[in-house]
C-alpha cells in the first residue's frame, strides 16, 4: 500500500505534531505541571496519532475498493484488524 505524496505529507505533518506534543508532555511531567494540563496535551497527541493511523487505513480501504483485493495485494482481514486496533 502506497500513500500518494499529498496524503503522505499530511500524515507526516500530523505525526510530527504528535511528536512535538509528546515532547511537551515529557517536559511538563519533568517540570511538575498541573495534571489537567498534562492530560489535555496527552489527549491532543493521542488524537493526532489516531488521525494519522486512520488516514493510512483509509488509503488502504480506498485501494481495496478501486483496485480490488487481488490487484492491490491487500488482505481484507488484515486491514480490518489494523483498523480495529485504532479503535
Amino acid at each position: 500500500m502506497q500513500l500518494d505524496p499529498e496524503e503522505m505529507t499530511a500524515v507526516i505533518n500530523r505525526l510530527r505534531r504528535a511528536q512535538g506534543q509528546i515532547g511537551g508532555v515529557l517536559k511538563m511531567l519533568e517540570a511538575g505541571a498541573d495534571c489537567a494540563d498534562v492530560v489535555t496535551q496527552l489527549s491532543a497527541a493521542s488524537k493526532a496519532l489516531d488521525r494519522a493511523g486512520f488516514a493510512i487505513i483509509a488509503t488502504g480501504l480506498e485501494q481495496c475498493i478501486t483496485q480490488g483485493d487481488e490487484a492491490s495485494g491487500i488482505d481484507r482481514e488484515r486491514l480490518q484488524k489494523l483498523f480495529l486496533s485504532l479503535a
